[in-house]
């Protein structure tokens, strides 16, 4: 009897901040394990229900569903400090972790000179500045890359030593750079010392045979990724993405997955577009209709705070993500925040200078300058959807443009959601 579990994916379409985390959430009960497969506390995934409102960064958002295993992999990149304020929030609010959280010898660990070196090679930049969270992600794949880095199973053996050596290389690397600015350095080293010990308290394991040993007897097993396909350092806005696959391939490396093992990848989406940070976002809204959507979807980063720039869906955008993931199933989360709006737009294709038409996301930035978004116009909705739990239950408009967003992506809509809390997730 085959008694091989099942290995689905769930992952961001856009430029990140669609969000995942409530969809995670709702599909847990369906999961044994959720494995957290890419990116850093960079990414903020937030959960509403019961009356209260979580924010995770790190930890994987199956945390909330009481008794599954949940999985740091090893393709994040982990901040004590910030990972220690994370978790004890979370233990204090009830949810307890130690038995069920494992997180990976293999991942990567933050340092704060780390940070530093983010700073430093932003401000290097000028006016080319791709705009990160400054949370040291960059620099923490840059170590990983070029086979410098520092991980969590190195916690377990010769750790001072090790630290050190790591932080000399890079105070070295900033005095190149002449870099000077250390204000605070020392109180945020000994509260990222403080998280080291911390962590030791958690299950540090071997994460790909975990994970392989879980599907062999039979369970199954939710891969969630942060940020958004167009933030992927291979297939994004590339250079104004994060340092990570953000794709469905990411999680075959960031968890030790075979691709034969991949059975559902979800595609996370929003009935508008948001992006962080610069590069380029070809349905920005500059209007009062951007400011409207922004203030009504408040949509300011959850882990920087900063405003995020909006714009109308794009249904290339859409497709690209599709092509390079496998889509299976499409959720269409905040419909709620288009309503009131008089008429509603999606941008069907792109236009170059010459005229020609393209319906694919071009490769370079320069391809993408040439070009201007063609829209198709929509009749909106006055009506208040936020307690609509099926699809027949939307007005007509807000009906039409949820299946009009499927026809162009070439996906049904399996789930979509019409407010932040768990309920008004529909599947």
């Amino acid at each position: 009897m085959n008694t091989t579990g099942k290995v689905d994916v769930l992952l961001g379409l856009q430029w990140g901040d669609e969000g995942k985390g409530k969809v995670v959430d709702v599909l847990t009960p369906n999961y044994d394990v959720v494995a957290r497969f890419q990116g850093g506390p960079n990414a903020g995934h937030t959960l509403e229900f019961e009356g209260e409102k979580y924010v995770l960064r790190s930890i994987p958002s199956g945390i909330f569903q009481g008794g599954k295993v949940n999985i740091i992999g090893n393709g994040v990149v982990l901040a004590p400090d910030l990972f220690m304020d994370e978790a004890v929030d979370l233990e204090k609010s009830g949810h307890q972790l130690k038995d069920r959280l494992h997180i990976s010898k293999k991942a990567h660990l933050i340092m704060p000179t780390h940070r530093i070196l983010d700073r430093a090679y932003e401000a290097a930049k000028g006016k080319n500045k791709v705009g990160t969270t400054g949370k040291g992600i960059g620099p923490t794949y840059t170590d990983k890359v070029s086979r410098n880095g520092l991980r969590v199973g190195d916690v377990l053996d010769n750790f001072d030593e090790k630290y050190a050596a790591h932080k000399e290389r890079h105070m070295k690397m900033l005095k190149a750079l002449g870099w000077d600015d250390f204000e605070g350095f020392e109180e945020v080293e000994k509260k990222w010392m403080q998280g080291i010990e911390y962590m030791r308290q958690f299950h540090f394991v071997d994460s790909e045979h975990e994970i392989n040993n879980i599907l062999r007897s039979g369970k199954n097993i939710l891969c969630e990724g942060a940020q958004g396909t167009m933030l992927d350092v291979d297939f994004g806005s590339y250079p104004f993405v994060t340092s990570s696959n953000t794709i469905c391939a990411g999680a075959c490396i960031g968890l030790g997955i075979g691709p034969n093992r991949i059975g559902d990848v979800y595609g996370i989406m929003k009935a508008y577009c948001t992006r962080v940070g610069a590069g380029p976002f070809p349905t920005e809204l500059f209007d009062e209709v951007g400011h409207q959507i922004r203030e009504v979807g408040h949509e300011y980063g959850t882990t920087t705070g900063r405003p995020r720039r909006v714009g109308w869906f794009d249904s290339v955008v859409m497709r690209h993500a599709k092509r390079v993931s496998g889509l299976t199933n499409l959720s269409l989360n905040s419909i709620d925040v288009l309503s009131g709006l008089e008429t509603v737009k999606i941008c069907v294709a792109y236009e170059r200078s010459n005229g020609e038409q393209i319906t694919h996301y071009p490769a370079s930035l320069k391809e993408l300058a040439d070009c201007k978004p063609i829209y198709e116009e929509l009749p909106g909705w006055e009506e208040d959807i936020t307690g609509c739990r099926s699809l027949d239950e939307l007005p007509e408009n807000a009906r039409n443009y949820v299946r009009r967003i499927g026809e162009l992506v070439g996906i049904r809509i399996s789930t979509f959601s019409v407010g932040p809390g768990r309920e008004q997730t529909n599947i």
